[in-house]
């Protein structure tokens, strides 16, 4: 224990202590005292609005109590400073969707009127409706808390920025969708299910005779008076903020509105008959646990990213951060308080978020400043509020969603920067639109980490030369000043290694190594099977005894499976010209592991016999040595295998393979057992691989994976590419040849560094 690690626990689990005491009174309190009156004037109606939407009307006090206790809530908890909580629509009808789908209908008619409250069994479902609202809040939040208290909040880490703006700009188009019943003045069932977005529109467009012109126009006014509010500037501390058009708007129309009769509707015909007393909370209704808890973990994921997608717009537009898994904990929170009241679920209210931002909220207090004048007014003149017209309220929520409908400009510049981005966008808002905010997100997450994980397994192999007279390596399709050097090949791999890219990397080397791999036939198999029983049994010579109790010997491990052959010789087995790969070692001085392509006939006169594989000597030092050692290059000439001949000198054009892994990560046990395998068969065919610039986890890695043996030594890793060139370069020089030497070679491209530095 110490103090330090307790102001840390304590500064993290209540993040209101951040900003508290490091608040700037002076600079900031103002713009919170405006931002708050902003937020909390349009508060009142919009939880007045919510009772069209819903139609399960709930009594002004809990809705106003809920609202102020999650608004307190998330100020305590919260790591977001413009967030605005409260009740998200298209939420509020998926809840009433499945109360419908209970056989729970107490809902409003089509004229607006309500059912007699006085009636008891109308009384009787309506308190059951409202319980069982109350319980599926209440499992939303044990839900988020529970996922909170788990830290699985880290998923949003894993969610780009793409999936964000698409997501946010399906969910404003179905919340503007929604307002049309306002707009328009027009009641219809909104149906949920997939496509549920063009449904809505087609039927309110065969709606359109009924609809109300004066709401209409309203709406075409308080549109038009918020876009000319973009051009009024008020600037506060060398700040620009938004001149306060929706507090301005509300007032005044309240006004308007309470004088005279503007023949548009209002909340004021439903919320009147509404008894206005306070509903206490009520036990968990557990009877219909079952039906329920798929819809609440439904609900609790799409209002915890519902939140944070909006948090993270805000806080990359005002340079700073939220901590994702405290914002799922506060979240659960605000929803367990929420059904104290009987409440629906609550999430980032979009269009109270948007205000809060815009009229220059710096901190929470803005919402703390709006959730308690709200309280106070509307508990005090709620009921002013009640004549505004909807239209008025539909066009200030409309207006704060098109900021994210701006979007659509950036996908050709989407485009041109990265395709699979563009794709994810694509899906991401196509599935949401059309699938809804709940299966819509599902598919988008499901479609993203899908794309991450081919994008990250993805092999990408470059081929490598060098910069003439330096030690410097570029590729050789980008760079025409590299040249490649003679007799090596150097293969650069841009990505980890694992089974989903092993096979790509392996069929990428062969193709450049104009090679195909041909599986060992059944003679070849026994005949290496055999050569590591005999090895093993040579390392075990020391062995006195055995007991039959002691467990069985693990089976040998096949170094390979397969061997190279040029790639035009492949195919064509069954003529007199088929190729066989004949190998012998030879030793001291003399050339070591050398294989020929020979033809079918030579080869059986040469030699009957198929020596496999690296043979392991009694000294390990002259196991490696020779593993190490070049072999000849394919040739297709005859060679006579039974008597030693004369050093001679065959063409090789690749005598040395060189893998650069600076850029490998890690290396999985699949892709280590078939890069293993490949260094084998490269060995036989005469082909030395070296691999250079691999990390210390990456070998850490190989030696886990039982990776090294007698052939594939640690001898061929290297620190640098360069120092593995010069090493290959000096095994494999020859005799008549006076190559430079390995110092030689190191100080000229560091004297034409500091030449090309000078002239720089």
């Amino acid at each position: 224990f110490s103090w330090g690690r307790f102001r840390k626990i304590t500064l993290k689990m209540f993040p209101v202590l951040n900003w508290l005491f490091s608040y700037r009174f002076r600079e900031w309190f103002l713009r919170d005292l405006h931002a708050g009156l902003s937020v909390g004037m349009f508060q009142i109606p919009q939880g007045l609005l919510g009772i069209w939407l819903t139609r399960l009307p709930l009594p002004n006090i809990n809705g106003f109590l809920s609202a102020f206790c999650c608004s307190m809530t998330y100020v305590i908890f919260g790591t977001s400073h413009h967030i605005s909580v409260g009740s998200f629509s298209i939420l509020n009808v998926v809840v009433t969707n499945i109360l419908k789908s209970l056989n729970f209908n107490q809902t409003l008619s089509s004229n607006g009127s309500l059912d007699n409250f006085s009636d008891p069994t109308f009384m009787k479902d309506y308190m059951e409706a409202l319980t069982l609202t109350a319980s599926i809040t209440l499992l939303t939040g044990i839900i988020q808390l529970l996922l909170g208290c788990f830290c699985l909040g880290f998923v949003t880490t894993y969610v780009p920025k793409t999936l964000i703006d698409a997501y946010l700009t399906a969910a404003a188009l179905h919340v503007i969708v929604s307002q049309f019943t306002f707009i328009f003045d027009v009641m219809l069932d909104f149906y949920k299910g997939p496509l549920d977005i063009f449904y809505n529109l087609f039927h309110f467009f065969l709606a359109l005779p009924k609809a109300n012109a004066t709401s209409i126009l309203l709406f075409l006014l308080s549109m038009v008076a918020q876009r000319l509010n973009t051009s009024i500037v008020i600037t506060y501390k060398h700040s620009p903020i938004a001149f306060p058009m929706e507090l301005l708007l509300i007032i005044t129309v309240t006004i308007i509105s309470n004088r005279i009769h503007l023949h548009a509707e209002s909340s004021s015909a439903v919320v009147s008959t509404i008894p206005q007393r306070f509903l206490p909370p009520t036990p968990l209704d557990l009877s219909n646990l079952s039906k329920i808890i798929l819809h609440a973990f439904s609900l609790a994921i799409v209002s915890y990213f519902l939140l944070v997608f909006v948090g993270e717009r805000y806080a990359s537009l005002h340079n700073y951060s939220i901590a994702s898994n405290q914002e799922l904990i506060a979240v659960g929170l605000c929803n367990i308080c929420s059904s104290f009241f009987k409440s629906f679920v609550v999430s980032c209210a979009i269009s109270g978020t948007a205000i809060q931002e815009k009229t220059g909220g710096r901190t929470q207090l803005a919402a703390a400043i709006g959730a308690s004048m709200m309280l106070v007014i509307a508990l005090k003149l709620g009921h002013f509020f009640q004549m505004i017209p909807n239209g008025i309220l539909a066009a200030i929520v409309v207006f704060n969603m098109l900021p994210f409908l701006e979007k659509f400009l950036d996908i050709p510049i989407l485009w041109r920067r990265d395709k699979y981005h563009f794709v994810i966008w694509l899906v991401t808002f196509a599935a949401v639109l059309c699938l809804g905010l709940d299966v819509g997100l599902a598919i988008a997450m499901g479609f993203t980490f899908f794309i991450i994980t081919i994008r990250s397994h993805r092999m990408k192999m470059v081929v490598l030369g060098q910069i003439p007279d330096m030690n410097i390596y570029r590729s050789l399709s980008v760079y025409r000043a590299a040249r490649e050097i003679e007799g090596i090949k150097i293969f650069q791999c841009c990505s980890s290694i694992s089974f989903a890219n092993m096979n790509h990397f392996k069929t990428y080397l062969l193709h450049k190594m104009d090679m195909k791999a041909v599986p060992l036939d059944e003679s070849e198999m026994r005949a290496l099977i055999s050569l590591n029983l005999s090895d093993t049994a040579v390392e075990r010579k020391d062995l006195k005894c055995s007991c039959v109790c002691d467990p069985p010997l693990p089976p040998p491990r096949i170094p390979y499976t397969e061997k190279l052959v040029k790639r035009h010789h492949a195919d064509s087995d069954s003529s007199s010209s088929s190729v066989n790969l004949v190998h012998w070692s030879k030793y001291g001085d003399k050339l070591s592991s050398r294989t020929l392509l020979v033809g079918a006939a030579d080869a059986q006169r040469a030699s009957p016999g198929f020596n496999t594989g690296c043979r392991t000597e009694k000294n390990e030092d002259e196991g490696r040595r020779a593993c190490l050692s070049p072999g000849s290059a394919i040739d297709n000439s005859s060679v006579q295998l039974d008597r030693i001949e004369q050093p001679m000198y065959l063409p090789r054009p690749v005598h040395t393979v060189i893998l650069d892994f600076s850029m490998v990560q890690f290396v999985d046990l699949i892709g280590s057992e078939l890069l293993r395998q490949i260094i084998h068969m490269f060995h036989n065919i005469g082909v030395t691989v070296l691999i250079a610039g691999c990390h210390s986890s990456v070998i850490a890695d190989f030696e886990k994976n039982d990776f090294f043996d007698s052939c594939v030594t640690k001898e061929m890793f290297f620190l640098t590419l360069h120092d593995a060139v010069l090493a290959a370069l000096d095994k494999h020089q020859k005799p008549d040849e006076l190559e430079p030497t390995a110092e030689e070679f190191a100080e000229e491209p560091l004297a034409e560094q500091q030449k090309v530095e000078y002239l720089a």
